[in-house]
């Protein structure tokens, strides 16, 4: 009983972000509701991958069904942003398809022999001050640019356009790293697809 019950408060905030995310989109056009909703998600991200660590719960589905939440929020906001906002989401789940097909479960934990940029942001499972920065770029840019175009960083947090301005431009600028760590996982696997037929090929 104890066992199922800690499996239930593990995979709960995941299903729970599922249901804020569906929440959130058909909300989308209030911002009052959609900004909390959208909100929560991300900060039950976190809380998710905390619990399963402290309770020695982790698992590959869990990994996997975290990554696959985040890209669904991300995608559905990017995708309602901008009219090229769908390419953002490719290039994360092209990242996913390339990380979970040939790394694993623990894809974050397997960057040793990557570039050194590569690994300030990856060391430690994105808990160093380049990857905060990187996860900040990922899920706030798009928040952030939500609030943007619906007057709430003006209206409501009363923040001054040069504030708006510089917090648009750390955002991107750590989505951009992020960016370029996507980059190398695609060309490292591509690489290693490459590779892998000239082998069978030879044999």
């Amino acid at each position: 009983i104890i066992l199922i019950l800690t499996v239930c408060v593990i995979l709960l905030p995941g299903y729970i972000r599922i249901g804020l995310l569906f929440a959130a989109w058909t909300s989308y056009k209030s911002p009052a509701a959609f900004t909390p909703l959208y909100s929560v998600s991300i900060a039950l991200d976190g809380v998710d991958g905390w619990l399963a660590r402290r309770l020695g719960q982790c698992s590959r589905f869990g990994a996997w069904m975290d990554v696959v939440v985040d890209n669904l929020s991300r995608g559905m906001l990017w995708s309602l942003l901008f009219e090229w906002g769908w390419l953002v989401s490719a290039v994360e789940w092209c990242v996913f398809v390339c990380n979970h097909g040939a790394r694993g479960a623990q894809w974050k934990n397997s960057f040793t022999t990557s570039p050194r940029f590569v690994q300030a942001v990856m060391a430690n499972g994105f808990r160093t001050p380049l990857g905060t920065w990187v996860i900040s770029g990922f899920h706030c840019l798009p928040l952030w640019l939500y609030g943007y175009q619906w007057g709430l960083l003006s209206r409501c947090l009363h923040l001054p356009p040069w504030i708006q301005a510089l917090g648009t431009l750390v955002l991107a600028a750590g989505r951009l790293l992020g960016l370029s760590v996507e980059m190398w996982c695609i060309w490292t696997h591509i690489k290693y697809l490459c590779s892998d037929e000239s082998e069978e090929k030879k044999s």
